[in-house]
């Protein structure tokens, strides 16, 4: 694989970091995720006892995971010193009544380096060491979306804003090199290859504004879907939900498209929630198409047909969702999402079985009673973003 040497990349970066940090204490935020976890690993080789580990709970995460994170953590081989913090009430504050994805994401951001900024002040750390990859700085710069972790590439000076300086071990690899490096350590196969999760957490996948309510009908449904998609062990897989009261419209183009592919819609609307898309290399808010196909069965070629289509006469659209379950009345929307990729710089839809899909969505509507539909999103990256936000 372009001939990356795992070996040779932590033993230099371990006395690189040793270097960088002399004798001083650091902080790492570590949320159980590849890249946290293997910056973890090499600063404690670097400098011992000299290195804090924080979880931060900010309430965006899944369902027990404060707890089963610092569990692994904590255990041999890493053996890391991994203390919760419950900042749960801070960061529903901070996001409270915001609705657009880039304003979450840098609110999100801003309370992440203000928690940690308490947390290093307490411990007396005047270095954050960060599971920055390459892959976050290249989507960043390029204007694809900000990314929580990244300071300094965009002009923000940590020092003055936050109180510490920040040193990123893992900054040039791409996501499979970091997974060659854990591998190398060691680690579990539950953490080398846990499918990423993003940082701001589930926030990014509770479409539009947030509130306590979505947020348990989301974390509810992220159980199902994980339970579902895992076995078939796609790069990345999860649920998302759009709010009940997105204002809906019958769109006669994504009937036209769908009925000329032999689809036979029953109907198709836009959301006025929107989600994130690329288009040109760039990050933009498009509209959401969802398809009900009045329980057809088609094929995955035939949903990627129908797709481009759409989308390339009408490249406002961002992302298709069609549906795989629903049931009368009001309710929250859940779309599954699951993707192929080896950089997360782009990405294919996963081939999930129909009947899978189905079964996942017969449990969620079960145990979600808030929810009403759910859907499959068959948008690839670009011109969608892997996250909904």
């Amino acid at each position: 694989m372009s001939g990356f040497d795992a070996k040779t990349f932590l033993e230099k970066q371990i006395t690189v970091t040793r270097e960088a940090l002399g004798g001083e204490k650091a902080l790492i935020a570590v949320s159980g995720g590849v890249d946290s976890t293997v910056s973890a690993a090499i600063t404690h080789y670097a400098i011992g006892g000299n290195l804090s580990c924080v979880f931060i709970d900010d309430n965006f995460m899944r369902l027990g995971e404060p707890e089963s994170v610092k569990q692994l953590l904590s255990s041999p081989p890493l053996s890391l010193p991994v203390k919760v913090l419950d900042e749960r009430d801070r960061f529903m504050s901070a996001l409270r009544g915001l609705r657009d994805a880039e304003e979450k994401r840098k609110a999100f951001r801003d309370t992440f380096y203000k928690a940690l900024g308490d947390a290093a002040k307490r411990d007396k750390c005047r270095y954050l060491v960060q599971g920055t990859i390459r892959a976050d700085i290249e989507e960043t710069t390029a204007g694809v979306k900000t990314q929580h972790n990244i300071l300094e590439q965009i002009g923000i000076n940590p020092v003055e804003k936050y109180g510490y300086r920040v040193v990123e071990p893992l900054v040039a690899l791409y996501k499979w090199q970091v997974r060659e490096v854990a591998r190398l350590i060691g680690m579990p196969e539950e953490l080398s290859e846990r499918q990423p999760f993003p940082g701001p957490g589930l926030s990014v996948r509770v479409v539009g504004e947030i509130t306590l309510e979505k947020l348990d009908e989301e974390k509810s449904a992220t159980v199902i879907a994980e339970e579902y998609l895992a076995p078939l062990k796609p790069s990345q897989f999860f649920a998302a939900i759009f709010g009940p009261d997105s204002a809906r419209k019958q769109e006669d183009f994504a009937i036209e498209v769908a009925t000329s592919l032999r689809m036979s819609p029953v109907e198709a609307n836009v959301l006025a929630e929107k989600a994130t898309g690329v288009i040109g290399g760039k990050r933009t808010y498009g509209d959401v198409v969802l398809l009900g196909l009045g329980g057809a069965q088609p094929t995955h070629k035939r949903l990627q047909e129908a797709r481009e289509r759409l989308q390339r006469e009408h490249p406002e659209v961002t992302r298709v969702l069609v549906e795989v379950g629903m049931r009368h009345g009001r309710g929250y929307r859940v779309a599954l999402r699951a993707i192929k990729t080896r950089d997360f710089l782009t990405a294919e839809v996963a081939d999930i079985p129909w009947n899978t899909l189905e079964e996942a969505a017969e449990k969620i509507l079960e145990k979600c009673p808030k929810v009403s539909s759910v859907y499959y999103d068959v948008t690839p990256k670009p011109p969608a973003t892997v996250e909904f936000e």
